[in-house]
């Protein structure tokens, strides 16, 4: 594959929406688009928390681009701003709590293209 075009439209009608916010899966081997990587864009909603979780099989890479999170990885927590990049290993239990005044925004990328996903 040379490149691969995914629109705005095309990612928003797959968006994935839960009781905290929505992923919206941009890049990955399972949408066809990438191989070896995932991308996305992930909305915590202020006051909102997604679940500990873990990926056994890629390491998690997190750009904020709006709102502030508290993020938990392991036992050790950290806040986040906006600009702040965060990269959490395999295996490593995490999750986030957006603290800010307004709704977390960030991208997330996997160095998988089939990221994997387990609730802690």
């Amino acid at each position: 594959m040379s490149y691969s075009v995914r629109s705005a439209a095309e990612a928003d009608a797959a968006r994935v929406d839960a009781d905290w916010g929505s992923l919206t899966w941009l890049a990955s081997e399972a949408i066809g688009n990438a191989d070896g990587m995932t991308v996305g864009r992930v909305i915590i909603r202020k006051g909102q928390s997604n679940p500990r979780h873990f990926h056994g099989n890629c390491q998690e890479v997190l750009y904020l681009l709006a709102g502030r999170l508290e993020h938990t990885m392991g036992e050790r927590k950290t806040i986040l701003e906006p600009g702040d990049t965060l990269v959490v290993a395999a295996d490593c239990p995490h999750n986030a709590v957006s603290i800010g005044e307004v709704d977390a925004d960030m991208i997330v990328i996997y160095d998988s293209g089939e990221r994997d996903f387990r609730k802690e």
